[in-house]
C-alpha cells in the first residue's frame, strides 16, 4: 500500500489500464497540487479526460502540458480537443506546431489541409 504513495503516477496510470476513469480522475484531481510542473502528469489528466469525453477539462489539462514542454503527442490530443470543441483555428495552430517539431508528420499535414480546405 505504501507504493501508492510513493509513486502516484503509477497508481495513475494503473486506474486507466484497469479502466476505473472515474475514479483515475477523482483520485488525480485529488493529488494535482503536487504536480502543477509535471508535463506527463498533465499529459495523463488531459488524456483521461480526453477518454471521459470532457475536450474542456482535456484541454485545459493539455494547454498546461504544452506549456511545461510542447511535444506531438500532447500537440496532437490538444489539436482534438479543440476540434471537439469547434476551435478550427486551434486545432490549425497546434498542427502548425506539430509541423515545425516534426515536418513529415502526416497525420498534422492531413488534418490541417483539411482544416484550410473548410
Amino acid at each position: 500500500m505504501a507504493g501508492l504513495f510513493l509513486y502516484p503516477k503509477r497508481h495513475l496510470r494503473k486506474l486507466i489500464r484497469d479502466g476505473e476513469y472515474a475514479e483515475a480522475v477523482k483520485y488525480g484531481e485529488s493529488i494535482k497540487g503536487n504536480f502543477e510542473r509535471d508535463h506527463d502528469f498533465m499529459f495523463i489528466m488531459g488524456s483521461i479526460y480526453y477518454m471521459v469525453e470532457d475536450p474542456k477539462s482535456a484541454l485545459a489539462y493539455f494547454e498546461r502540458a504544452a506549456s511545461l514542454g510542447e511535444d506531438v503527442e500532447t500537440l496532437k490530443l490538444k489539436a482534438n480537443a479543440h476540434l471537439e470543441l469547434g476551435d478550427k483555428d486551434g486545432a490549425e495552430t497546434c498542427c502548425i506546431k506539430i509541423l515545425k517539431i516534426d515536418p513529415k508528420n502526416s497525420e498534422a499535414q492531413s488534418l490541417l489541409e483539411k482544416l484550410e480546405a473548410l
